[in-house]
């Protein structure tokens, strides 16, 4: 009679070479292919974490460089009498380079001279460029033509923009004397006179940047709903009105912002009264008629070579952009407000 098989005798014998089991095959390629991945993983988590920082390295580098550095540097200086040709030694004299700023006729010259000339050229300016923009938003033949030659002025340099205006503006050969001659107005001094001086250098800031701007406007006028045209159409709206009461308070961010920048750039004019002036120095004409503040900071710092009270100049003009960007701040929150 045969016996039943138990659970003992039909259990695996032991592997010959000791009682452990053995390896499975491929098990050592499969914990190398593991160890691969886990690495490849954490290379690819350091790079996700770190290589957005590199890539923006650059920049942080050149503007420390560049600008974080002459930015502290200048605050330093400005609280030092210091000269050009010396520029480590530096005597301490704490807010005196400010106070002889405001104490200074020449400085309140060169402000007065820069606010009227921002004035002239930054309305008139702004004005053309919102009546080119309404003009270019109408479908024209070769609209790309003059979009594009809208921009011609900004791609001139400004040292042959101000070369070929103080050409037009010749006192004997030039052709704006010469075209009010034919209307019986006598030759005018472009740059002996102040107001005569300081409108001819408008006169190239306005050429230079009207069409930037109106492109500015032009592309916030394409982002208008048309609804709203149509809408104002139907209710027997001209174009005119439909300007006034759609096409300007859309616009009013943008207008914003075109002042802000202009009013910020007219603050730095510096090449066009340079090179207008006959002499070609610093001091804005032979009375300091045009003189703006970037002129007398140059003067200052690489004509006088005073290296501190140019500093102060600087950083009397920042605190002024600053104020004009709190301003601008304040008027978006109103006018975010109001509407």
């Amino acid at each position: 009679m045969t016996r039943m098989a138990t659970r003992s005798d039909i259990a695996a014998s032991p592997v010959k070479g000791g009682a452990a089991p053995g390896r499975t095959p491929g098990s050592h390629s499969t914990d190398k292919e593991g160890r691969r991945r886990a690495r490849l993983s954490r290379r690819w988590q350091r790079d996700a974490r770190w290589s957005p920082y590199a890539f923006v390295a650059p920049f942080f580098l050149l503007f420390a460089a560049f600008g974080l550095f002459p930015l502290i540097y200048t605050g330093w200086a400005s609280l030092h009498q210091v000269e050009l040709t010396a520029p480590t030694d530096m005597n301490w004299v704490g807010l005196k380079n400010y106070t002889r700023i405001f104490d200074d006729d020449f400085f309140w010259n060169a402000a007065q001279n820069t606010l009227t000339i921002g004035i002239i050229s930054t309305v008139p300016q702004l004005m053309i460029a919102m009546g080119i923009a309404h003009i270019l938003n109408y479908k024209l033949r070769a609209s790309t033509f003059w979009r594009v030659a809208m921009l011609a002025p900004y791609a001139t340099s400004i040292a042959a923009a101000t070369l070929v205006f103080v050409l037009l503006f010749g006192r004997d050969y030039g052709m704006i004397n010469w075209a009010l001659g034919a209307v019986g107005i006598d030759p005018i001094g472009w740059q002996d006179d102040k107001w005569p001086g300081q409108i001819a250098v408008s006169t190239i800031i306005i050429w230079r940047w009207t069409g930037y701007n109106a492109l500015i406007y032009l592309a916030a006028m394409q982002a208008i709903p048309q609804d709203l045209y149509e809408s104002a159409a139907l209710d027997g709206a001209s174009r005119w009105r439909q300007f006034l009461h759609v096409t300007l308070p859309s616009l009013r961010p943008t207008i914003l912002f075109t002042v802000v920048v202009s009013t910020i750039g007219a603050s730095q004019v510096f090449g066009e009264p340079l090179l207008f002036d006959p002499n070609k120095g610093a001091s804005g004409g032979a009375e300091h008629q045009f003189q703006t503040l970037g002129l007398y900071l140059y003067e200052q710092g690489w004509i006088n070579q005073h290296l501190g009270r140019a500093s102060a100049i600087a950083w009397t003009m920042f605190a002024i952009l600053i104020v004009i960007g709190l301003i601008n701040q304040l008027i978006s929150r109103r006018l975010r407000a109001s509407s």
